[in-house]
């Protein structure tokens, strides 16, 4: 009896409902190690396992939006432990020499993607940025760190924060409009701005993490959104060979870093903050306006010869400039990693008037560490620093052989300012030098724009190192003040 077609496909389904009952293979099983033609052999296992990274970035996305879904990030339990000081010291000298270094490695791929030109339009819209994340910052990091018993809530030092970022971006694009850049370099501007305002901003959400006991997690927050921002800079420019895409690039990339990394990593591990207080917010300003003021026309009396060179010099003289400093940068960086950790410690040694001594012994082996390590930088600029410099720009630096040891003895003058800025506010006297950085800042007006419609870039050299030992030596005459006057009241009969 011949089956209809709905019993053919009965009975073949109930077929296939029995092989699965008693384990039997759909098909007929092929060979052992044999592949069925049109299939692809499946890779092993542990090929397929994600890797250290991948894990830990799932892991980090999944605990991200269980908080989102959880409606508060700030209510969630901390993950890391605090009070590690060796951890602490490596992530954060980790991060910090990424990010002292990202500038040098953004104007090397720019010079070896761009030309010389548009690297020296990049160095030029950076050095403006950098003064604008000064001013997000407002110099309340230190101020914020110290404030163990939170007189200031985060939430006002957060919204103080904000408030100084958005500010900054308007004064770039006013700049911007001032000097009636082009389309490309307005482009290429704003993205840096963006990316340097964020890196302010940031520093507040990384200062929170210190004051929690937990630099290390700062650390590896600020050298997470440099190499961010190194990778799209690069990639972005390799591919499309345009500054203005890559600017707008690094910006973006910048702004996910602080959206999906440091702020909620601040939250996720430091106390939830009480709420928003404006009178703190006003209070922050007024307390933080002094040292923002010092550190802001510091670095502006510092950017003064770029300044001067735009207008007058074709943009390339901005690159050759910014890459002459850069080993000198390496002597400010490297003295800031030996005295910054030990400021607690000096401050502890002033405050004991019988090892006021001791503290003048430590100052002058600084200023002797400075003078020998930028010796040490001049002779290895000398042998094999220049030729490897044009290596990596792809340009010929051994024309600016003389400058480049102007510009390390410079270096080493920037690194005696930073270090006695630094002792002159352990001894609570920060507000005595503000006149002397203005009368650097007023040499600094004159001297730069002369010298370089003189004598170009060399102009623009000498008169940067001519400023910065004008600074060094007030700030010495200074300090020798300050020691004298601390000695006098202490003993009144020291001077009779």
């Amino acid at each position: 009896m011949a089956l209809s077609p709905l019993d053919k496909i009965r009975v073949r389904k109930e077929a296939r409902d029995a092989a699965r009952a008693v384990g039997r293979p759909r098909y007929r099983q092929a060979p052992e190690g044999s592949v069925p033609v049109g299939t692809a052999r499946r890779a092993p296992s542990s090929a397929r396992t994600p890797g250290p990274v991948a894990r830990l970035v799932n892991r980090w996305w999944t605990r991200l939006l269980q908080a989102v879904y959880a409606g508060s990030l700030s209510e969630q339990e901390a993950r890391y432990e605090e009070g590690s000081a060796g951890r602490d010291y490596l992530w954060n000298t980790l991060g910090t020499a990424i990010w002292g270094c990202s500038f040098p490695v953004l104007t090397v791929i720019a010079t070896q993607l761009a030309g010389a030109e548009g690297a020296g339009m990049f160095s030029m819209a950076f050095v403006v940025g950098t003064l604008l994340m000064i001013a997000a910052n407002f110099g309340v990091r230190n101020y914020q760190v110290s404030d163990i018993d939170e007189a200031s809530s985060f939430s006002s030092y957060q919204a103080h924060r904000w408030m100084t970022g958005i500010l900054a971006l308007i004064a770039g694009v006013l700049y911007c409009s001032l000097r009636s850049y082009d389309a490309s370099m307005t482009t290429i501007c704003l993205g840096v701005f963006v990316y340097k305002i964020v890196d302010g901003i940031a520093d507040v959400y990384e200062g929170r993490l210190q004051q929690a006991d937990k630099l290390y997690l700062a650390g590896i927050s600020q050298a997470l959104r440099s190499v961010a921002v190194i990778v799209a800079f690069a990639a972005l420019l390799f591919v499309t060979r345009s500054l203005e895409v890559a600017a707008i690039g690094m910006g973006v990339i910048a702004v996910a870093s602080l959206v999906l990394v440091s702020i909620p990593l601040t939250l996720f591990e430091t106390d939830k903050s009480r709420r928003m207080d404006t009178r703190e917010v006003m209070r922050l300003f007024r307390q933080s306006t002094p040292l923002f003021a010092a550190l802001f026309v510091f670095n502006l009396i510092e950017s003064m010869p770029k300044f001067a060179m735009e207008g007058t010099l074709p943009y390339e003289n901005q690159l050759y400039f910014n890459a002459l400093y850069f080993p000198a940068q390496g002597i400010l960086l490297t003295i800031g990693f030996i005295y910054k950790p030990q400021l607690v410690r000096l401050a502890g040694i002033w405050a004991n008037p019988r090892k006021r001594a001791r503290f003048d012994l430590v100052v002058a082996a600084v200023m002797a560490v400075i003078v020998v390590l930028s010796l040490a930088v001049g002779v290895l600029m000398g042998t094999v620093g220049i030729p490897f410099m044009s290596f990596m720009y792809g340009l010929d630096f051994e024309q600016f052989r003389p400058l480049s040891y102007l510009m390390v003895a410079a270096g080493g003058v920037t690194a005696a300012i930073d270090f006695l800025y630094a002792i002159v506010t352990v001894l609570r006297r920060q507000g005595d030098v503000m006149r002397l950085y203005l009368i650097s800042f007023a040499a600094a007006i004159v001297l730069p724009w002369a010298l370089v419609n003189l004598f170009g870039l060399t102009g623009a050299v000498v008169s940067y190192l001519v400023v910065m030992t004008l600074l060094l030596g007030l700030l010495i005459w200074q300090y020798t003040l300050i020691r004298r006057q601390i000695a006098r009241d202490r003993d009144p009969f020291a001077t009779m």
